[in-house]
């Protein structure tokens, strides 16, 4: 699954929300989920507007990204798999 440029767009747009919702108010522990919560709906909405189930796993993808927790978890992945 690759990054364009929509999407890296999307995902600072995901960034600047969290932040500004942060930023309002809203609880640290809560971020993530706004994060993934925004990154699904986009995938839905925008990316993969015709095709439900790839629209949620981009959403997820960007979602994570986003909050920082994709690229975490992918060294993770390929770190223990040596």
């Amino acid at each position: 699954m690759t990054v364009g440029f929509d999407e890296a767009m999307i995902i600072g747009v995901i960034i600047g929300l969290v932040e500004l919702a942060k930023q309002s108010g809203l609880p640290k522990r809560i971020a993530p989920i706004v994060s993934l919560a925004l990154g699904i709906a986009a995938g839905i909405f925008y990316v993969y507007p015709s095709d439900l189930s790839m629209g949620i796993l981009q959403g997820i993808v960007l979602g994570l990204t986003a909050g920082g927790f994709y690229s975490g978890a992918k060294s993770v992945i390929q770190k223990g798999g040596r």
